[in-house]
């Protein structure tokens, strides 16, 4: 397979966690792509100093780049500055992953699997046989399951979870979305690629996973990503 696989990290204040977080991903690529992987963390900005220790840590690591951003405008216009640049330097694959520990570093070797069985689009999934979440309320369960339903429902989509964020695409898929045409900045970024790549005609496979709820540093989830999320997703289908 042409390219190497490049993991993506968008930061934001994750100070806390950063050098453990680049630290698990490399020892986990290493083995499940040992042809060569990249690391890229886009940092928009962070004043906790998130971005300076990621420099420090390039300097140390060959794989490991950082890509800044002057300021923090949302999820989706991280990651599609990550993937033009990840793009632009021969990636084959690029996988997404949160920089909090919420996804597990280890199940990148399972992306990566599933993709090279035949997979355009792996997504790991809270919502399929042998997914789950864990250190989660009852109404953040709710307003998850139900923000994945909707989605499902408005798009006529077969994807059971939608709004997740740990992802490894081949290349061919993010060429084919158009990235310029990627509107949502929050967590319907992730809605709206998907739906894209489906409705591209690629292969989209669900890989079950556990979700962690952070043990460091603040969540970026808010009332407004929540909303914006809500009349996004039916604005797609009339794109």
């Amino acid at each position: 397979m042409p390219g190497e696989p490049w993991l993506i990290l968008p930061t934001y204040n994750e100070a806390a966690n950063i050098e453990a977080i680049i630290g698990a991903a490399g020892a986990v690529l290493a083995k499940a792509a040992p042809e060569g992987f990249r690391v890229l963390v886009v940092d928009d900005g962070s004043p906790d100093g998130t971005g300076e220790k990621a420099d420090r840590l390039a300097g140390e690591h060959s794989w490991l780049g950082v890509l800044h951003r002057s300021e923090k405008t949302g999820i989706g216009p991280a990651y599609v500055a990550g993937f033009r640049h990840a793009l632009e330097h021969g990636a084959g694959l690029l996988m997404e992953m949160d920089s909090d520990f919420s996804h597990e570093p280890a199940d990148l070797a399972r992306l990566l699997a599933a993709v090279r069985e035949g997979a355009d689009l792996a997504l790991g999934s809270r919502y399929v046989p042998g997914g789950g979440v864990s250190d989660w309320g009852v109404l953040r369960r709710v307003i998850s399951a139900g923000g994945s339903m909707y989605a499902r429902v408005v798009l006529g989509l077969r994807v059971r979870d939608l709004t997740g964020g740990f992802k490894c695409f081949r290349r061919e898929v993010l060429e084919a979305i158009d990235l310029d045409r990627v509107r949502s900045q929050g967590y319907a970024f992730q809605v709206e690629l998907t739906y894209r790549a489906v409705q591209g005609g690629f292969r989209v496979v669900e890989v079950p996973i556990i979700f962690r709820d952070r043990q460091h540093g603040d969540s970026k989830m808010s009332w407004r990503i929540a909303a914006e999320a809500m009349w996004l997703v039916p604005a797609m289908r009339l794109r």
